[in-house]
C-alpha cells in the first residue's frame, strides 16, 4: 500500500512539474472535502476553486522543477501522508526562483484508489 501511496504522490508532482491541469485532476479527490493551502496563501476547499488555483499558478510559471524529500510516510487504513521538503525551482517573468518549502499531503483510499485529498506548502525561512 505505500508504494501506491508513493507513487500518487510522485503523479502529484510530476503533474505539477508539467503544467498539466488533466494530470492534476486525475490525483485529487474531486470532491469537497479536498484542502489546499499554498505557501502563504488561504485555505482553498473543495476542487473547483483547488483547480483554479493551479490553473493560475501553471499560467504564470513559465518553467518548474520539483524534487521531493521526503520525511516520513504513513499509511493507516484508508488514510495516509506524506510529509516532505519541496524542492522548487522556477522561471518566473524571467527571472530564476529557487525555493523549500515544508509540505504535507494526505491521501484517501476511494474505490481502491489514492486520491490527494488536502495538500498544504509552508516555506522555509532561512
Amino acid at each position: 500500500m505505500t508504494s501506491e501511496v508513493l507513487a500518487t504522490n510522485t503523479a502529484f508532482y510530476r503533474a505539477f512539474e508539467k503544467k498539466d491541469i488533466e494530470a492534476m485532476s486525475a490525483v485529487w479527490s474531486q470532491g469537497t472535502g479536498s484542502f489546499c493551502i499554498h505557501p502563504g496563501r488561504k485555505v482553498l476547499r473543495g476542487w473547483k476553486d483547488i483547480r483554479i488555483s493551479w490553473e493560475q499558478i501553471f499560467k504564470s510559471t513559465a518553467y518548474l522543477e520539483i524534487n521531493a524529500d521526503i520525511i516520513t510516510t504513513e499509511v493507516n487504513d484508508n488514510i495516509a501522508y506524506i510529509v516532505l521538503i519541496e524542492n522548487v525551482l522556477q522561471v518566473v517573468g524571467g527571472r530564476r526562483v529557487e525555493a523549500q518549502s515544508m509540505a504535507t499531503n494526505i491521501f484517501q483510499l476511494l474505490g481502491k484508489k489514492w486520491y490527494l485529498v488536502h495538500h498544504h506548502g509552508s516555506p522555509i525561512m532561512r
